[in-house]
């Protein structure tokens, strides 16, 4: 009987709307257990304002959604297997940081912040900090500075920490007054639940770190305190309050605290691995190896490669989001990039659609949800009978900005095309078409950037649920595409993480091919789709360029 039987971990995955926790069996992978928690404030709209951009999450979600999920993920086991838990790790979307007193406490958990936006954690899409992210690129692009983005594409994001968090220190004087520092949330929950009472404390990950604080070791770290006030004085002294080293996931952060331990029903045996980003652990769940490209697709993507050191050298990739040691699988270079909106754009059409059944059906209370949520699956089959490119209507997917290749949150989506004969079907089908024609973008620039690909791994939600949207994303990239077996793949990937930390596998590589779910199912191009979409592509090019002249 192998020593690992009968062991278990958890691994927890905090998304967009909810965070899920799934116990899994040590040895072979097997999916034990889970539960789904949706965030309560979140889910009643509160602390956001979309027409600003702003989209703000409450450090209590965050809190209660994990207590709930892993105590009912744990009611669903086996008597015993509790006391058998040996790591939890965490992701969680990113960048989402939040400012901390000195005691690495969240601003919004204190009683004169509990109600206030600008202290809580600044999700990954929300885009307030537009122009921080402008002043960032043109102070690393001067003539003569260094270029602290040349490793996260050569463009920095409104979409990440640095320019988030000087937007809410020039904006709320409340908040710096009394923020010590800044904590990434995948970084806060380990911290939270290992019993860290000091800000300088917090174990930083490698993942969140490279891809979104421009921290690589060359410049030893951070960017220097220097080029921080340069920037503005109100970062005067942040870089001191930061960090200076980080840790890749396959480290163990902590073990488990005694008050967190009697709040989940766990021992304090339990070793607390480094947490990192979703998309970063779920491509480890998916089965990630190199010159595979995974997808993970949801309300946004993103794509998650990694190389050998040999293969990528000293070579800077364009605009995408990131080139960092150790962030997907330690000793290999991970590679990230990935579109603002995907399902969001799915979502932002039937949001339109309800207008009139919200306002002028008369439905109410389940009767509407209900008609409102045969909406998405109905246009799909509408859609599904039509041709490529049907109507002549053709969309850019830009709802939320560009992430990659090159971001650009200024720039909008577009429809054309539009005639009286077009339908809200024709309509649908060219949104999915944009999708998938933003995602050829990507892949287009990793390929003429010298990054190999070989095949493409699709996971997430509407991988596994909709064949439509699959089948037009294989056609437009002319590549087969295989689904992840489960719709858990960044829970998962965070549970090979943890039995990694916790000491189960010497290697993550160990973990993956042990735990991993294997596939569901392959998508194979249509050679007669392929034909049409590489000439609709093209024109999806044209008018991209058309929009981003008008924005410039």
């Amino acid at each position: 009987m192998s020593a690992m039987e009968n062991r278990y971990v958890i691994g927890l995955d905090y998304g967009t709307d909810s965070a899920r926790a799934l116990v899994v069996e040590v040895e072979t992978g097997k999916i034990v257990a889970s539960s789904v928690k949706y965030y309560t404030r979140w889910k009643q709209g509160l602390y956001c304002c979309a027409a600003e951009n702003r989209w703000r999450q409450h450090p209590l979600d965050y809190i209660e959604v994990l207590e709930a999920s892993v105590k009912e993920a744990l009611a669903q086991c086996p008597a015993g297997t509790a006391e058998k838990v040996i790591g939890m790790s965490f992701d969680t979307t990113g960048s989402t940081p939040a400012f901390v007193d000195e005691t690495g406490t969240p601003l919004a958990l204190k009683p004169e912040f509990a109600e206030n936006p600008n202290a809580m954690f600044v999700l990954w899409k929300d885009h307030t900090a537009v122009k921080e992210a402008a002043e960032i690129n043109a102070a690393c692009h001067k003539e003569g500075a260094v270029d602290y983005t040349m490793y996260e594409g050569g463009i920095y994001s409104s979409e990440w920490w640095w320019a988030k968090i000087l937007h809410v220190l020039r904006e709320d004087a409340a908040v710096r007054e009394a923020a010590y520092s800044v904590v990434e949330h995948c970084d806060w929950m380990p911290a939270l639940i290992t019993g860290v009472t000091s800000s300088k404390d917090i174990v930083r990950g490698r993942c969140a770190a490279g891809h979104k604080v421009m921290w690589h070791e060359s410049w030893g770290g951070l960017p220097p305190q220097e080029f921080l006030s340069e920037l503005d004085p109100l970062l005067d002294g942040y870089r001191d309050r930061l960090f200076t080293d980080t840790e890749t996931s396959d480290k163990p952060a902590d073990r488990l605290s005694q008050e967190w331990a009697d709040r989940l029903g766990l021992t304090t045996d339990v070793v607390v691995g480094v947490s990192a980003f979703d998309c970063h652990m779920g491509a480890v769940g998916a089965n990630i190896s190199e010159h595979a490209f995974v997808r993970i697709i949801g309300t946004s993507t993103c794509d998650i490669m990694v190389a050998s050191k040999e293969e990528v050298g000293d070579k800077l990739i364009k605009g995408i989001c990131g080139q960092v040691d150790g962030s997907v699988i330690p000793g290999m270079t991970g590679l990230e990039a990935g579109q603002s909106a995907f399902g969001d754009v799915y979502a932002w059409f039937r949001r339109v659609l309800e207008w009139p059944l919200k306002n002028l059906s008369g439905l109410d209370g389940e009767a509407l949800e209900q008609a409102c949520d045969r909406i998405i699956p109905q246009l799909t089959r509408e859609a599904e009978t039509l041709e490529p490119g049907a109507g002549a209507v053709l969309a850019l997917d830009w709802m939320n900005g560009r992430r990659t290749p090159d971001a650009n949150q200024l720039l909008t989506g577009a429809i054309t095309g539009i005639t009286l004969g077009t339908s809200a079907p024709m309509i649908f089908r060219a949104l999915v078409e944009a999708t998938a024609y933003g995602s050829r973008a990507i892949v287009d620039r990793f390929r003429r950037e010298g990054v190999r690909i070989d095949s493409i791994i699709g996971i997430g939600g509407i991988a596994l649920k909709s064949p439509f949207v699959m089948q037009t994303l294989s056609d437009v990239l002319n590549m087969p595409i295989k689904v992840c077996n489960t719709d858990q793949a960044c829970a998962l990937g965070a549970a090979m993480f943890a039995a990694t930390a916790a000491g189960a596998y010497p290697t993550i590589e160990a973990a993956r091919d042990a735990m991993n779910s294997g596939f569901a199912h392959e998508y194979q191009p249509i050679p007669a789709n392929v034909e049409v979409y590489d000439r609709l592509y093209q024109k999806y090019e044209v008018l991209g360029r058309f929009v981003e002249d008008q924005v410039k």
